[in-house]
Order: C-alpha cells, then sequence, then structure tokens
C-alpha cells in the first residue's frame, strides 16, 4: 500500500545513503527526502535514486532557489520540498516535471503555492497551528489538494491530524539523525509506518 510518509533525512551521509534508503523502503516508506543542508546532499539522492525500485520517490528538501532545483534533478530526484512558499522555485519545480511541496502556515501562503502549481503543502512547523487550526485551513482549501504536516506530528498522534484533514506526513529525528545504524532507522519505521497503519485503518 502507498503511505504518504515523507522520511526527512537531514545529515545522511552518501555513504549511508543507499543502505537507509533500503531500509526505508523494505519497511513501506517510499517517499524520502535529503535536506540541502546535510552533506554533500545531491551524492546522496544519486546513491538513494540508482537503488530505489519503482515507485519510490526521493529528493530534496530545504530547497530555497531555482539553481537547487535544477541540481536535484541533474541527481535524478523528482521531489521538492522547501520549508517555504517560494513561488519562483514551486514554477521551476513544475517546469521540471517535478513534485512540489513548498512550506506553508498562513492561508495567504497556501493559496499563493496552489496558484504558482504546488502538489501538495506542507504545513511546516505544524506545532504552530495544531489540528484545530489545520482543521479552520481545509475548510477553505480545495478539497483535493493534500496538506501534509511536519513538525509536531508523529505516530502518537497521527490519528488526530487525519481527523483534522492532514493527507500524510513529513517525519524527521522521529526516524533519522545523524549517527543512526540502518537498524536504527528501520526500528523507527517500522513503529512510524505502524502506527500510520492503525491511524488510517
Amino acid at each position: 500500500m502507498s503511505r504518504n510518509i515523507i522520511a526527512i533525512l537531514r545529515g545522511i551521509t552518501p555513504p549511508e545513503a543507499a543502505e537507509i534508503c533500503a531500509v526505508l523502503v523494505a519497511e513501506g516508506i517510499t517517499h524520502i527526502e535529503v535536506p540541502l543542508n546535510s552533506p554533500d546532499p545531491f551524492a546522496s539522492i544519486a546513491a538513494m535514486v540508482a537503488v530505489a525500485p519503482a515507485g519510490v520517490v526521493i529528493g530534496a528538501g530545504t530547497v530555497l532557489t531555482v539553481q537547487d532545483v535544477a541540481n536535484v534533478q541533474a541527481a535524478g530526484g523528482t521531489l521538492i520540498v522547501s520549508p517555504n512558499a517560494d513561488v519562483e522555485v514551486i514554477k521551476a519545480t513544475k517546469t521540471a516535471g517535478m513534485l512540489s511541496y513548498p512550506g506553508v502556515l498562513t492561508p495567504t501562503e497556501c493559496f499563493a503555492a496552489i496558484h504558482a502549481g504546488a502538489d501538495g503543502l506542507k504545513i511546516f512547523p505544524s506545532s504552530v497551528i495544531g489540528t484545530s487550526g489545520l482543521a479552520a485551513y481545509k475548510a477553505v482549501l480545495p478539497k483535493d489538494m493534500p496538506v501534509y504536516a511536519v513538525g509536531g506530528a508523529g505516530p502518537d498522534n497521527f490519528a488526530d491530524w487525519i481527523a483534522a484533514g492532514a493527507a500524510g506526513f513529513g517525519i524527521g529525528t522521529g526516524i533519522y539523525k545523524s549517527g543512526f545504524s540502518a537498524q536504527d532507522v528501520r526500528d523507527r519505521a517500522r513503529a512510524i509506518v505502524t502506527a500510520y497503519d492503525q491511524a488510517t485503518a
């Protein structure tokens, strides 16, 4: 089954990238983001793309410029996630035929991102608006626009966020931190997927 979970691997390095990718995919997480403030992120993205099976989406987070978008595409990535709603980055992403998930926090940013062509919205940090805030946003946003909760959403409260209208989640330190072994990541991914499946059942 397809799960709307994006693993955020901030700090990952190229030598571990392929193994961590394989572990995540094996546990059922098929969307993976390498933040660009990680060491040599484009090499990590390329390493993951080289081993990822069909249907797995690899890309970058903390994408701030149009040049970043081009560099991610050159590395084989197909997903662009930003902490902000930069219209030029969104448009460049869509022109390149890639998926755009910009970060938003206000209704104004949400609609600006949608107008620019975003495929989904990343409420970040979601802890700031909470589930009640998301529910209010969902009342006015297009019904078919997926909203991901990032920063404050996790296995303990997946069900609450889904009830408020979240379509998916970005999980960072809950799934990967610098120094984690592949087994560490496997254990966390398994727990997250189990909680997600229970919340969406």
